[in-house]
């Protein structure tokens, strides 16, 4: 639902980090996660844009939301059953 509030979720602050780091973290956070579980990726990495739904699609994880943020984006990703 676009405009509506989601449900708490955790975020994960990333800013500051160059790739490969944002997805290797992201990575290693949403392991410890159960299934359908949420998380917020935070970043200022500009090549993050391509890398976090490319690290989505490839591990089985769904990008529900992106947005611009000042200096940076946030990405809201639901950890797939995998």
């Amino acid at each position: 639902m676009e405009g509506a509030t989601p449900q708490a979720q955790d975020v994960y602050d990333l800013k500051g980090l160059k790739c490969p780091l944002p997805v290797l973290r992201a990575r290693k956070r949403l392991a410890g996660m159960g299934a359908g579980e949420r998380l917020w990726l935070e970043t200022t990495d500009p090549l993050a844009v391509i890398d976090i739904p490319a690290f989505c699609s490839e591990a089985g994880h769904r990008l529900i939301e992106t947005a611009a943020t000042d200096g940076g984006h946030r990405f809201l990703v639901e950890r797939g059953a995998i």
